[in-house]
C-alpha cells in the first residue's frame, strides 16, 4: 500500500489484489455540504420513528453525531499530528444499478435502521502467541494503539447508544451486526472482553500478572514505542510522544454501558484462528499460549521466513511458527502464565454467545441457537424488520488461513434461504423459476469475508467439502433480484462495489467496512427505504467513536483513551503521507465509498 509499510499486514495484503474503484455518476459536494443534485431526504412519509432529541451531554463533538455531521483530520505538520473536529463528507447517489428518480425523497417508506460494526479486534496485547517481532520487517505491522482496544470499543458502543435516529429516515437503529474479527488472537479471555463489551459489564484488558503489563510496550527494545519510557525508540525518532501512565492506564478496568439495541454476531477468521491464520488448537500452540515464556525478537531471518508463508498462506499446520518459538526459546523471556488465554474452539464461541450471562440487550445467542452446536454451524436467519431478512454466513477456513470460502453445504443452504424468500429467481441456466408460496422479501447478507478475499483453498478441517469463492458467491446472489446487499468486512477499507447484471433487477451491492483497529476507526449506519417508484435506496453513513477528537495527553480517564485510540491508529507509520485533502482513500475510500445513497431496483 504506498506510503504505508505493511507489507506483513494480512488484511492490506489482500487489498492488493482486491477489486478496483469502480466509476461513479454521482453529483458532489463540497465537504459539510449535501449534493445540490440530489438532496438527502428527510423522514419517510407517515413514519413515526422520528428521531429523538439528543441527549443532553457535555461530551464534545462527535458525540451523538455521524460524519454527516463532522469528521476527525489531522492537524499541524511533525512525525505525530493531532486531530482535530473537522467538516463532515457529502452523501454520495450512486445510480449505477438503478436510476435515481426525482422526487423520491417525498414518497420514500423506511424500511429498516441497523449499525455494522466490524474488525473490532478486541486484543490481548500480552499474549505469548503475539507476533508482534514481525515489525521488524515492516513498521505497520504492528499497532502501538492496539493495548487500548477495549476502551476505544466501549467508545464506539456509546456512540451507538447517543445516536438517536438514522439521518434519512429518522428511525431508531433497530439493532447491530458485528461482521466478524470480533477479537485478534482467538482466545478465551478476548471472547470474553467482546461479550462484556457488547453486552454491558466491567473488563479489565489486563492479563498475565494482575498488576503489571508485560507487553513489547516495555521490554526496552527500540523496536517498539514505549510510551512511558524516555527510550529513543523507533517511534518516538519519528515523533512519537511520552505519555508517562499509559500502559498503568490501559490494563484498568473499563466499565462497558453495553448495546442499549439487540445485537448480532458473524464470525471471522480472527474468531476462529489464532493470529487469524494459525493452526487452530494444535497442541504445541495451545500450551504456548497460556505458558510463562514470550518472544519479544526473532533474527531477521525468521522474520522473513514467517512473513513468507504468512502470505503465501502455504504454511496450514503452522510448521514455520512452530520452529521459529522452538529454535529462539533461549531469546523468550518469562512472563506470568495466564490459563484464560486458552485458545476457543468453535464449540466455545457458540456456547459463549449462548449464556444467558452475555445477552445483553438480546436475542439470548446473537443469531445462534441451541441447534448451531451440532456440527459448530456459524450461519443463520434473522428477521430484520418486516418485509426485511438477514442472511449471516461463516466465510472461515477453519484448518488455518486468512482468506475466506464457503463450503458445498453452506452454499446449498444459502441457495435454499434465498429461494424460501423469493416469489421469483433465476435458475444456474438462467431458467425463471417461481414460488407463489414465499414472502418475497427483501434480502441483506452479511459475511466476514469480501468478495476479492474469498478463494477456492481445500480446507484441512473440513476436507469433504468443496470450497467456494467470492465470484461464486456473487454469482449465486446475482440469481435471486430481492438480494439487495451484501455487507462484509476483513478488508479494513471502505469500499462499496455495484455488481451490474444484464438483467438490472438482478444487480445488487457489496458494502465493504473498515475496522475499528486501523484508521479510519469507522462502523456503519444502514438505512433502507423503498422509493415507491421500482427502486430501493440503501444509505450507508459512517460512524466515529464517541470519543473527542483531539487526544489530551494528560487526560487517562476511559474517555481519553479512547480519544488516544484513535489519534494513535491517525498515526500509523506513513500514513500521513498518503492523506491528499486529509483522507487516506485507500483505506478510508473515496466519498464514493464512505456516506451514500445506493440505488437498485425493487425485485
Amino acid at each position: 500500500m504506498a506510503g504505508i509499510a505493511s507489507t506483513t499486514d494480512r488484511r492490506r495484503f489482500l487489498l492488493s489484489s482486491g477489486a478496483a474503484v469502480v466509476a461513479v455518476g454521482a453529483a458532489y459536494a463540497l465537504p459539510g455540504q449535501r449534493s445540490s443534485a440530489h438532496p438527502v431526504a428527510g423522514p419517510a412519509p407517515g413514519d413515526t420513528g422520528a428521531a429523538p432529541a439528543r441527549p443532553a451531554v457535555k461530551r464534545a463533538a462527535p458525540y451523538g453525531a455521524t460524519t454527516l455531521q463532522t469528521t476527525a483530520r489531522l492537524t499541524g505538520s511533525g512525525g505525530y499530528r493531532h486531530l482535530v473536529s473537522g467538516p463532515g463528507w457529502p452523501l454520495v447517489v450512486r445510480g449505477e444499478l438503478a436510476a435515481a428518480r426525482r422526487g423520491r425523497e417525498d414518497r420514500r417508506a423506511a424500511l429498516a435502521c441497523f449499525v455494522q460494526f466490524t474488525d473490532l479486534h478486541v486484543a490481548d496485547v500480552q499474549s505469548p502467541l503475539r507476533t508482534e517481532y514481525l515489525r521488524a520487517g515492516s513498521p505497520g505491522s504492528w499497532r502501538g494503539q492496539e493495548a487500548l482496544s477495549v476502551a476505544g470499543a466501549v467508545s464506539l458502543v456509546e456512540q451507538v447508544n447517543a445516536l438517536g435516529g438514522g439521518p434519512h429516515t429518522g428511525r431508531l437503529p433497530a439493532f447491530v451486526m458485528s461482521t466478524g474479527d470480533n477479537m485478534d488472537n482467538n482466545s478465551m479471555v478476548e471472547l470474553e472482553w467482546f461479550l462484556t463489551l457488547m453486552g454491558g459489564g466491567r473488563i479489565t484488558p489486563n492479563t498475565g500478572d494482575p498488576a503489571a503489563y508485560e507487553g513489547v510496550q516495555n521490554c526496552g527494545l527500540p523496536l517498539y514505542w514505549h510510551p512511558d519510557a524516555g527510550l529513543r525508540d523507533q517511534d518516538k525518532l519519528r515523533g512519537m510522544p511520552r505519555i508517562p501512565g499509559y500502559l498503568e492506564a490501559a490494563i484498568r478496568p473499563v466499565t462497558s454501558p453495553g448495546l442499549r439495541i439487540p445485537w448480532y454476531s458473524t464470525p471471522g477468521n480472527h474468531d476462529d484462528l489464532p493470529g487469524g491464520c494459525l493452526a487452530p488448537q494444535d497442541p504445541f500452540l495451545s500450551d504456548y499460549v497460556t505458558g510463562a515464556r514470550k518472544l519479544f525478537s526473532v533474527p531477521d531471518a525468521d522474520v522473513a521466513a514467517f512473513n513468507k508463508v504468512q502470505e503465501s498462506g502455504d504454511d496450514p499446520k503452522s510448521t514455520v511458527l512452530k520452529e521459529i518459538l522452538r529454535h529462539n526459546a533461549r531469546r523468550a523471556r518469562t512472563v506470568t502464565a495466564d490459563p484464560r488465554r486458552r485458545l476457543a474452539t468453535p464449540h466455545d464461541y457458540l456456547r459463549a454467545h449462548l449464556d444467558p450471562a452475555y445477552a445483553g440487550a438480546g436475542p439470548i445467542g446473537h443469531g445462534y441457537t441451541e441447534n448451531h452446536l451440532d456440527g459448530d454451524r456459524m450461519y443463520y436467519t434473522f428477521r430484520i424488520a418486516d418485509g426485511v431478512v438477514g442472511i449471516s454466513m461463516d466465510t472461515t477456513y477453519r484448518s488455518g488461513h486468512f482468506e475466506g470460502s464457503l463450503g458445498t453445504g453452506q452454499l446449498r443452504w444459502l441457495e435454499r434461504t434465498l429461494a424460501a424468500h423469493s416469489a421469483r429467481h433465476y435458475d444456474a441456466d438462467g431458467r425463471l423459476v417461481r414460488n407463489p408460496a414465499a414472502d418475497d422479501a427483501h434480502v441483506l447478507v452479511f459475511s466476514h469475508h469480501h468478495s476479492p478475499s474469498m478463494t477456492r483453498r481445500p480446507d484441512a478441517a473440513r476436507t469433504d467439502e468443496i470450497r467456494h469463492d467470492g465470484a461464486e458467491v456473487i454469482e449465486l446472489l446475482s440469481r435471486f433480484p430481492n438480494v439487495v446487499a451484501w455487507i462484509n468486512g476483513h478488508s479494513h477499507v471502505n469500499r462499496i462495489t455495484p455488481h451490474a447484471h444484464p438483467v438490472p433487477a438482478r444487480s445488487f451491492w457489496e458494502v465493504n467496512t473498515a475496522s475499528h483497529v486501523d484508521y479510519p476507526q469507522h462502523a456503519r449506519l444502514l438505512e433502507l427505504v423503498d422509493n415507491q417508484d421500482g427502486t430501493l435506496s440503501l444509505f450507508t453513513t459512517l460512524v466515529e467513536s464517541a470519543a473527542p477528537h483531539r487526544a489530551d495527553f494528560g487526560d487517562l480517564s476511559a474517555v481519553g483513551l479512547a480519544s488516544l485510540y484513535r489519534e494513535l491508529a491517525y498515526n500509523a507509520p506513513g500514513l500521513a503521507a498518503g492523506m491528499g485533502s486529509g483522507v487516506h482513500e485507500e483505506m478510508a475510500g473515496t466519498a464514493a465509498d464512505r456516506n451514500t445513497e445506493l440505488l437498485v431496483r425493487r425485485g
